[in-house]
């Protein structure tokens, strides 16, 4: 099995393309909170995260998307987050409302990928993806990037692929006519 420090999940974020420079953040579930990248720290720097708690005060060093994933440890199961700027699936978020694949993994693994709306680390993104990863554990938050949700790293950074594949697959087919 690869390796699932966050630096390796990283690593494989920008030779993918799925990241560019310290764009996106991750973070894992800890007791009586979350452990989540800091603010402009590059995806495969080594991890050194800020804890952040449910409740009490949040140091300014976190990455400004913590409402976003302490909303969703706060409202579901999910032990790790990963919110990337995959640019397929950016795109296809600016004339879509939902991704439904048409490749065999992306029915498989994210068969409908719902469109949310709000502002890069609002509350009202937050309310949205939460609402949207209640019936898939992946959404893609509109003009802005994914956010992937499962038991660990390894998953959400297989579901952030999976979406960019099965995005640059239609836009292929949306090229064709």
């Amino acid at each position: 099995m690869p390796n699932q420090k966050p630096e390796w999940i990283g690593r494989r974020l920008l030779q993918e393309g799925l990241v560019r420079a310290n764009f996106g953040n991750m973070s894992l579930r800890a007791d009586g909170g979350f452990h989540i990248k800091r603010r402009g720290e590059f995806m495969d720097a080594a991890w050194e995260p800020v804890f952040v708690p449910f409740d009490g005060p949040v140091p300014e060093c976190a990455s400004t998307e913590y409402p976003v994933h302490r909303d969703i440890y706060m409202n579901s199961t999910f032990d790790a987050i990963l919110h990337a700027h995959p640019p397929h699936a950016i795109a296809l978020s600016l004339l879509e409302w939902e991704l439904l694949p048409l490749d065999s993994e992306g029915r498989l693994l994210a068969p409908r990928v719902p469109v949310v709306e709000g502002e890069p680390g609002s509350v009202e993104l937050a309310g949205s993806v939460v609402r949207g990863l209640s019936s898939s554990p992946v959404v893609i938050a509109r003009g802005h990037g994914t956010f992937a949700a499962a038991s660990d790293l390894l998953q959400a950074y297989i579901l952030t692929s999976v979406v960019e594949h099965s995005s640059q697959i239609l836009l292929m087919l949306l090229r064709r006519g």
